[in-house]
């Protein structure tokens, strides 16, 4: 049988062997909830980008360019970091370069694994569906926040643990923890993380739309997976 386990910060990824396993890779708020939310309207290809610079070079290429620091829009960008940027106007057709503070960096420190793919909330159930097909190994990388541990990022890995609860095992402290921290929080996930970091943050920024957008459960089938340096919807 399978394993899932949970690095809650891309800091302590030296400490797991990603080798012969899928990686899941998750910034519920927000980078991982709007390239779900991209590839599901339409936008053909992500290209995850580590720095500002080198994804404004994509422009050049054709791109849309899309830039977030510490919650904000970067200057000089089309795009921050809002997956209501891809509801509100057509982007089908179109190639999107990103680069964000945690999330971008999470996808980086993950490409050693047999294949990175993108989780969050709002494509759960379909990430659960593609484990199960693959049947290899799972290590979910929660982006967490400048290395720090995060709420919103564990209560994913819970919740997917919990789709895939009987059919993988849960070997390490670290998947027991997100299972039981999610089954706490699942029935009112906003409530519980109301005074998480993060959501405070977005809270100074008056963006708690996007909070509760991103803490939707499945309401997209795609599943972003890394090829090469460029995450597609699985077939």
């Amino acid at each position: 049988m399978p394993s899932i386990d949970v690095c809650f910060s891309p800091e302590l990824l030296h400490l797991y062997n990603l080798t012969g396993k899928i990686a899941v890779v998750v910034d519920v708020l927000r980078a991982t909830s709007s390239m779900v939310t991209a590839l599901s309207h339409g936008v053909t290809h992500i290209t995850p980008v580590s720095e500002l610079e080198a994804c404004l070079a994509y422009r050049e290429k054709g791109y849309l360019v899309a830039a977030e620091r510490d919650g904000l829009k970067a200057d000089g960008f089309d795009l921050g970091n809002s997956p209501f940027h891809y509801l509100e106007e057509d982007r089908t057709g179109r190639f999107l370069a990103i680069t964000t503070t945690n999330g971008t960096k999470a996808m980086r420190l993950s490409s050693s694994a047999d294949e990175v793919l993108a989780g969050a909330f709002l494509n759960v159930g379909a990430v659960a569906d593609y484990l199960r097909k693959a049947g290899k190994d799972v290590v979910v990388v929660c982006a967490g926040w400048k290395g720090l541990f995060n709420l919103e990022d564990t209560l994913f890995a819970g919740a997917l643990a919990d789709r895939l609860q009987g059919e993988f095992t849960f070997d390490h402290d670290a998947t027991q923890a997100a299972w039981h921290l999610y089954n706490t929080a699942k029935e009112d996930k906003m409530g519980f993380l109301a005074n998480a970091s993060h959501v405070q943050r977005m809270k100074r920024l008056d963006i708690l739309k996007d909070t509760e957008f991103c803490l939707q459960e499945d309401v997209y089938t795609v599943v972003p997976v890394l090829q090469g340096d460029i995450l597609v919807a699985a077939e």
